[in-house]
């Protein structure tokens, strides 16, 4: 059961990789001259649609993972890396990248000012991605230690 639940939040992190370079290598490199797209009032995609369920999924299965773990420890310590370096992405997403984000998706007509702002937003987004890495590997590594034991 323990190595179905972490390969599953494996799988998960790994989306969320897969999600955060499609947004980094195409949407991001678009949407500040084009702010449309990341409007869905005025036909633009709904990031929501997708981060919100993906980061339930892999939250929870990451918790549900530890709670089975918790008795063996090397697995429980890769887990517990994972969940720190999540934790620290997630934690500056709330702090900086979804306000603004949601700021962003509401205006109407970008001023300078705005749309200097996105830029900077696009040019920092790309430093979370470093973090979803190492969620990935310690999760990764928190695999290879349940299928050992």
């Amino acid at each position: 059961m323990i190595v179905f639940v972490i390969v599953t939040a494996l799988v998960l992190a790994a989306i969320r990789i897969g999600g955060g370079l499609y947004e980094c290598l195409l949407v991001d490199r678009v949407w500040p001259g084009t702010p449309a797209l990341i409007q869905p009032e005025r036909g633009g995609i709904n990031r929501k649609l997708f981060w919100m369920p993906v980061h339930l999924a892999f939250e929870l299965t990451l918790m549900i993972a530890i709670w089975l773990a918790w008795s063996e420890d090397v697995i429980r310590t890769w887990l517990l890396v994972a969940a720190a370096s999540h934790v620290l992405m997630r934690g500056w997403s709330a702090a900086y990248f979804i306000p603004r984000a949601i700021e962003f998706e509401r205006a109407g007509d970008w001023t300078p000012d705005l749309r200097a702002r996105a830029t900077t937003w696009v040019r920092l987004s790309v430093w979370r991605l470093p973090l979803d890495l190492v969620t990935l590997f310690a999760v990764w590594a928190a695999v290879i230690a349940a299928v050992s034991s």
